[in-house]
């Protein structure tokens, strides 16, 4: 494409449309819809927490108590009680979608989706230093979604836009149709995804805030990152330095020093890392392990019986989840994690413990 400059894959890389998942692209003054994705700004953040590690056994009850009440899972989720978050002071007007939207942005703040997303608590540890949080095994909060049902109408909309006004494109490159930064349609869409990316990080704010207030914790460490996202970035191409925009859709931001969080499945580790800002990569790494196969496959294949005897030897309680999402569905997370070691330099590992996603059949999200 002649907006096209760089690109990377990541280990986690699996089919997607427009970019895979686990794609990178670096693009001049223009930026593709769908190459951020349709959960624009989707994230990770892990909380850690003053709460004994043995509550996870001892008071499981009181755990998953403080999930259900403080967020809440499936596609159209809301409060009726609605959350408040300095995120609604922005200014919606950016965009025709997000003003339209800034309700039901409001009703769906500090809630958590379908999908791939997920709230758990497991066991985290600290290899090292991290910030403040001084080397040692904690109990730690982990939660993966996005801008909900309003960054799905911006990439629709805009994506919309972006296929009429390249309509000989070939069907592979369909997808990848783009927006000039230059153009009115443009920093529309900019603009909103970057409202987008404060709504997300909001969204998590408000579950990590609510949950640690019901459990009466202090916060130890507060640790997040994007992914689903673009960044006007430079990088050398061709041996000269120059501003581009940098779309990772379901990769991690990994300049070096940059912290992040990678996580695996629902009975495997996920690791806090830090970035070593690998020019072949753009300044990127995974943004966890990755599929195998399809959620269709995957429903397919697998059997409640076989997962839950895996779950239990593991010592994971899974208060919902579609099969679809089974740790079976994913690549092996330690192989990945091997193949970035380019990448990233890992400080922590999480194991979950007590894991909430979307109920089986919701349609999903990620």
């Amino acid at each position: 494409m002649p907006v096209s400059v760089a690109g990377a894959l990541m280990p986690d890389a699996h089919v997607g449309y427009g970019l895979p998942i686990g794609g990178v692209l670096a693009t001049d003054n223009a930026v593709i819809p769908y190459a951020v994705g349709v959960d624009i700004a989707c994230r990770m953040k892990m909380t850690v927490l003053d709460i004994p590690v043995r509550d996870l056994e001892q008071k499981q009850d009181r755990l998953t108590r403080a999930i259900e009440t403080e967020t809440r899972f499936g596609v159209g989720a809301n409060f009726k009680e609605r959350r408040s978050h300095g995120v609604l002071d922005a200014d919606w007007s950016v965009s025709p979608v997000t003003k339209q939207n800034k309700d039901k942005a409001w009703s769906q703040l500090g809630t958590s989706g379908s999908g791939n997303h997920f709230v758990e608590f497991g066991i985290f540890t600290a290899h090292g230093k991290i910030q403040n949080l001084e080397p040692g095994t904690y109990m730690a909060l982990l939660s993966h979604s996005g801008s909900r049902g309003t960054g799905a109408a911006v990439c629709d909309h805009y994506s919309k836009i972006a296929f009429s006004q390249f309509p000989d494109l070939p069907s592979e490159l369909k997808r990848l149709a783009w927006l000039s930064l230059d153009s009115q349609e443009g920093q529309e869409y900019w603009n909103a995804m970057e409202l987008m990316g404060q709504y997300a990080a909001a969204n998590h704010a408000c579950i990590h805030r609510h949950i640690a207030e019901n459990l009466g914790a202090t916060v130890l460490l507060d640790l997040e990152n994007h992914h689903n996202f673009a960044w006007k970035e430079k990088h050398i191409i061709g041996g000269v330095e120059r501003e581009v925009i940098v779309h990772r859709k379901g990769a991690t931001p990994a300049g070096a020093g940059v912290l992040g969080i990678i996580p695996g499945s629902m009975a495997t580790p996920g690791f806090v890392v830090s970035g070593k800002g690998n020019a072949e990569s753009l300044n990127s790494a995974s943004h966890g392990a990755g599929r195998t196969m399809s959620r269709k496959a995957a429903n397919e294949k697998f059997n409640w019986k076989d997962v839950n005897s895996m779950l239990r030897e593991r010592g994971v309680t899974l208060i919902s989840a579609g099969l679809d999402e089974v740790p079976m569905a994913y690549k092996n997370i330690r192989e990945v994690m091997a193949a970035q070691n380019d990448l990233v330099t890992v400080l922590g590992q999480f194991d979950p413990k007590l894991v909430k996603m979307a109920p089986s059949g919701e349609r999903p999200e990620d």
